[in-house]
């Protein structure tokens, strides 16, 4: 799949869209969701141009995965779960449910989380 330039997440690097700023470094940025599913719900973008973790792993260099990587562990500090948890999540594709075609992982806490995922019966 190809990038596309006017996702909601390229317009926020662009400064088209503002943001909620929580963290910057050299590669990546992070901001407060616009509608939290936890009291802690914070997006963790890369700054390239990264469809999803299959594009991110492949094209990336090692200083913006070293810089990614490193923006989640500042987030979660920040915010006060580094110690109590969180969840970090990340969706790729139809089956992954990945509604923005930019790379993101969500750093959700401040309450429990429940289960992973809900088991389904083998068809």
């Amino acid at each position: 799949m190809a990038y596309d330039d006017q996702n909601i997440f390229a317009k926020i690097l662009r400064g088209e869209i503002p943001c909620d700023m929580v963290y910057e470094n050299e590669h990546a940025l992070a901001f407060n969701d616009i509608n939290p599913g936890r009291p802690v719900h914070v997006l963790v973008i890369p700054k390239g141009a990264y469809v999803d973790m299959n594009d991110f792993s492949v094209e990336a260099s090692a200083a913006e995965m070293v810089d990614l990587m490193k923006a989640i562990g500042e987030v979660a500090k920040i915010c006060g779960v580094d110690q109590s948890g969180f969840r970090l999540m990340s969706n790729t594709g139809a089956d992954g449910h990945q509604e923005v075609m930019h790379l993101h992982f969500h750093i959700f806490g401040g309450a429990p989380s429940g289960p992973m995922i809900k088991r389904i019966e083998k068809l």
